[in-house]
Formats: structure tokens, C-alpha cells, sequence
């Protein structure tokens, strides 16, 4: 069979909001020009086949949550999510990501809403950004367990930077001007890779799911600044409440300063973001400290981490014309702690998940 077809998926970074998304808050992803594409075409049988980075896998259309495993189980799980929109035949999958794995840049959702958008479509299937999204989220809810929020999967469907509230799922576009000021978004991959499958996301998020029912609220989002005082001092829930309160203030603060042009302002959001998931959140690392610490002396207007933590990235807002001096900066920090080189690179804003060919 000759019928390949391929779809491109970006990456993302968010900028602020992290840790909302399954708290009800608004969040500011962008997709960047990092990209995977998956290439498909239809089979004869039931046979699902995946060739990636990672090695080979085959199941069948019909897979349960548990009968796959290792890198290819969020295939599978998009596979038997799918299966609730119609049947479908089998398809062979070749996955190539030039997404850094495990570095905090959502390759888990590119991949996810790149094989929903490949199913739908050889099925005959037309989906909405909202129903690819929703589709992969629950391949990693319910079929690998872990309980992310829908931004990462709204992210990458969308195009370049949005605001989106998770509580009713709107996605409204941000239009970034920070190249024209000479200023550059830099990733810095610790290479600390994570699995938040393994880390203490689900944790987290058990966490402020008590909070909020202790605070008698649907959304923990929805606090007000006056709610840590429901908790005790030496309650690890008020540090959990005082970071989504300030971080979900801290989105729209990020919004007004992107329309204004006001980067240093933009910055300070970036880096009071991470001041706050390390000390109040507590899903940083020292590694991401190092990097965030390092951006800072070497002329960044911001830093923060980006992403679930526990590693992975941060990113720095920086003055173009400084990216070497802040390179070197980063790597002399990781060199004197005898880690593993980190790698530097610069995003931009890129088209959500698309058809190519």
C-alpha cells in the first residue's frame, strides 16, 4: 500500500501558568518550532504497528488499558481512546520528533494529537482542535494513568501563543512581539529527563484537589488571595494554594504586559513564576535552579522552568544580542557542578498540528 499520509506537530513551551490547567486557571502555552511528524498509512487487518526513536511495537485496534506498555503505550492508548469516537481499522505509524524527550516541551501531547489526527482521518473522521485535544488527554488519563490538564494538548493544536482557560476550554490568540524589541525566547534543556508518570505530578495534583474541597470549591483557581489563611502555617496545602493565587494572577499580569511590550515586566513575571514553583509548588530542581540562576547573570530578562518539573526545561527571556554571553554563563553553572551539559536553543512561535502531505 502506497496511501501515506503525514501530519506535523509542534512542540510547546508555556510560559506561565504552570500547574493551572488542572486547577481551573488560565494558562499561556505557545506552540514552537520544534516539530515531530507522523507518517501513516491504513492496513488490511487489525494489526496497529509503530516504529519511532524508540524501537518497534504492534497491537491490535482493539488494545486495553495494560496490555502495552514503555514508549509505545501512549500510542496504544490514543488507539483505544479513539475507539470511542468509531471503529477503525488497522495503520502503520512511523513517530520522528525532533521534540527533546523528556525535556518539558510536551512531546507526550504532540504525539498524542499527532496519531488522534492520523486515526481520525484514515477512518474518515473529521475532529475539531477541541476533540483531538480532548482525545489525547484521555489516552493519558485513563490509559496511562496520569492526570494531566488539557493544556498541553490545546497548545500544540492551536497556533503559536494562547490564552486558554481550562475551566471552559476558550483559546484565545496572544500575538508575541518580543523579536521585534531584539529579544529571543532561549530553551534551556537541562537534560534532566523526567516521567511524570513517575515524579510527584499526580502528588500535586492530589494536593490541590484537597485544597480546593477544603476551601469548598470546584476549581482551586477559583481562591481568592485570602484563602491560604484557611491554612496552618506548617500546612504544605498553603504553599500549594498561595502558588496557584499567584500564579494564576501572575497569567494575566504576563497577557497585559505581551500587549503593551512591556518585557522587563514580562521578566520579572517569568522569574517570580519560578521563585514560586521551587519554594511554593516545590516541582523544581537544582539543576533548573542553576540553569534559571545562570539566564539571570547572564542578562535574561526572566527565566523560569517550563513545564511539569522535576527537570526538564526552563526558558529565558534575553536580549538577542546577549545569547552567547548567556549560553556560556549556563554551562560554566552546570560545569562547576560536574552535570551533564545543558542544551541551549532559541523557539519561536509556529501553526499548531497540521496535514502536510
Amino acid at each position: 500500500m502506497t496511501d501515506v499520509r503525514s501530519w506535523q506537530v509542534p512542540g510547546r513551551v508555556n510560559l506561565v501558568g504552570e500547574h493551572l490547567d488542572y486547577n481551573g486557571g488560565p494558562v499561556l502555552p505557545m506552540a514552537v518550532d520544534k516539530h515531530l511528524t507522523i507518517k501513516a498509512r491504513p492496513r488490511d487487518d487489525d494489526q496497529v504497528r509503530v516504529w519511532s526513536q524508540f524501537g518497534t511495537a504492534t497491537f491490535t485496534t482493539s488494545v486495553q488499558p495494560g496490555e502495552v506498555d514503555g514508549w509505545a503505550a501512549l500510542t496504544a492508548g490514543v488507539v483505544w481512546a479513539s475507539a470511542s469516537a468509531g471503529p477503525a481499522g488497522g495503520v502503520d505509524l512511523v513517530i520522528e520528533s525532533e521534540i527533546p524527550d523528556g525535556a518539558g516541551l510536551s512531546s507526550s501531547a504532540a504525539t498524542a494529537c499527532g496519531v488522534t489526527m492520523a486515526l481520525a482521518e484514515l477512518a474518515g473522521r473529521t475532529l475539531t482542535p477541541h476533540e483531538v485535544a480532548a482525545i489525547a488527554r484521555r489516552a493519558e488519563n485513563d490509559y496511562l494513568g496520569v492526570p494531566v490538564g488539557v493544556m498541553d494538548q490545546l497548545a500544540v493544536v492551536h497556533d503559536g501563543a494562547s490564552l486558554v482557560d481550562t475551566r471552559d476550554l476558550s483559546v484565545t490568540p496572544v500575538e508575541v512581539g518580543w523579536g521585534d524589541a531584539g529579544l529571543s525566547l532561549v530553551v534551556i534543556d537541562t537534560n534532566v529527563k523526567h516521567s511524570l508518570a513517575a515524579s510527584e505530578y499526580a502528588v500535586r495534583h492530589d494536593e490541590c484537589v484537597r485544597a480546593a474541597g477544603t476551601l469548598g470549591l470546584t476549581w482551586l483557581a477559583e481562591a481568592g488571595p485570602d484563602a491560604v489563611l484557611r491554612f496552618d502555617d506548617a500546612d504544605v496545602l498553603k504553599k500549594r494554594v498561595r502558588h496557584v493565587v499567584t500564579e494564576t494572577t501572575r497569567v494575566r499580569g504576563a497577557v497585559r504586559a505581551i500587549a503593551a511590550g512591556d518585557w522587563s515586566q514580562l521578566g520579572t513575571i517569568f522569574t517570580s513564576s519560578h521563585a514560586s514553583l521551587r519554594d511554593d509548588f516545590e516541582v523544581s530542581c537544582a539543576e533548573l535552579d542553576a540553569a534559571v540562576e545562570a539566564a539571570l547573570e547572564g542578562g535574561a530578562l526572566g527565566a523560569r522552568m517550563t513545564g511539569g518539573g522535576f527537570g526538564g526545561s526552563a526558558i529565558a527571556l534575553a536580549p538577542t544580542a546577549m545569547l552567547l554571553g548567556l549560553r556560556e554563563k549556563v554551562v560554566a553553572a552546570f560545569a562547576d557542578h560536574d552535570w551533564t551539559p545543558p542544551t541551549l536553543f532559541t523557539v519561536r512561535p509556529t501553526a499548531g498540528a497540521h496535514r502536510l502531505t
